[in-house]
């Protein structure tokens, strides 16, 4: 599993605007145990909708909408179109991170991680 952070930001998403939860390479260590989260794409959704985390952990989407292709777009960060698989962000700084996958965000595909 490939793990999205932070540090290994491009200057293109900062140029962009990006701020936060950006992609790299690998996961960062922590001092302290950090947490694991999970939402499921299925039935033109993502669920939960909402998510609360603290800095530092994980969320992964998970694929579970048969033959439908999504993504995960927004938050500084951005998953490729799937229809099976898995993608993980680690939250490495505090706020509100909204997202949505664009091919179905007009009929409410939309959702936000909420990071303390």
């Amino acid at each position: 599993m490939r793990v999205r952070t932070l540090a290994g930001a491009t200057i293109a998403a900062l140029a962009a605007g990006s701020a936060f939860a950006l992609p790299s390479g690998s996961a960062q260590s922590g001092a302290h145990a950090t947490g694991g989260h999970t939402v499921v794409l299925k039935n033109i959704r993502f669920n939960p909708g909402t998510v609360r985390i603290r800095r530092g952990d994980t969320v992964t989407w998970v694929w579970r909408d048969g033959p439908i292709g999504h993504n995960v777009t927004g938050g500084g960060f951005k998953s490729r179109t799937m229809s099976k698989g898995s993608f993980t962000v680690r939250f490495t700084r505090k706020g509100t991170f909204n997202y949505h996958c664009s091919i179905h965000w007009h009929q409410g595909m939309t959702g936000r991680v909420l990071v303390s």
